[in-house]
C-alpha cells in the first residue's frame, strides 16, 4: 500500500513529530468516541454527540449559533437538531422577540446519554493510561492542557459544570 505524502514541511522536524504524534492519538481517541456511541440503545452518530456535547459545554445555543461552531451552515444544523429533537435529546424554542430565533437546550434524556457517554470513554481511557508510566502523566496533562486551552476547549470540570446545572 502506498502511504500518502506528508501533508506539510513539518514532518522532518519535531513540529512534524508532535504533529504526527497528535494526529496518531487523535484517532486512537476517535476510535474510544466511537465504541462509546456504538453501545448506546439510542443511535447517535458522532456529528450529533458533537452537537449535543457543544449545547452541553456552551449552555443553550442558537441554531444559528451551533452552524457557526460545527462549522456547517445553518440548513444542515437545523437537519441536525431535527434528528435530535426527535429522538428527544434536545428541545427548541421560538424567541418571543424574533421567532426567526430558534433557541436549542439538551433535555434530561440528552443529559443522560453525554454521562454515560463520557463515563464510558473515561473508563475505555483509564485502560490506556495504565499503560504509560506514572512519570511521564504529568508531562501528558500538561501538554494535553495547553493544547485544549489553544482549542478553547473547556476543562472536563469546568465543561461538566456548564450543564450540571
Amino acid at each position: 500500500m502506498v502511504r500518502p505524502a506528508p501533508y506539510n514541511s513539518f514532518t522532518m522536524n519535531e513540529s512534524g513529530d508532535l504533529v504526527d504524534s497528535l494526529v496518531t492519538a487523535s484517532r486512537v481517541l476517535v476510535a474510544v468516541a466511537a465504541r462509546s456511541l456504538a453501545d448506546l440503545d439510542e443511535d447517535v452518530t458522532l456529528a450529533q454527540y458533537r452537537t449535543m456535547v457543544l449545547v452541553a459545554s456552551r449552555g443553550p445555543q442558537t441554531v444559528a449559533s451551533l452552524g457557526q461552531l460545527l462549522s456547517v451552515t445553518p440548513a444542515t444544523a437545523t437537519r441536525m437538531c431535527d434528528r435530535l429533537e426527535k429522538k428527544g435529546l434536545i428541545t427548541r424554542t421560538v424567541g418571543t422577540e424574533d421567532r426567526r430565533t430558534v433557541t436549542v437546550a439538551l433535555t434530561e434524556s440528552g443529559r443522560d446519554l453525554i454521562a454515560t457517554v463520557t463515563a464510558r470513554r473515561r473508563r475505555d481511557i483509564e485502560e490506556l493510561i495504565t499503560a504509560i508510566e506514572p512519570a511521564e502523566r504529568d508531562v501528558i496533562i500538561a501538554a494535553l492542557t495547553r493544547l485544549a486551552e489553544a482549542s478553547g476547549e473547556p476543562s472536563d470540570a469546568q465543561w461538566a459544570l456548564e450543564w450540571d446545572l
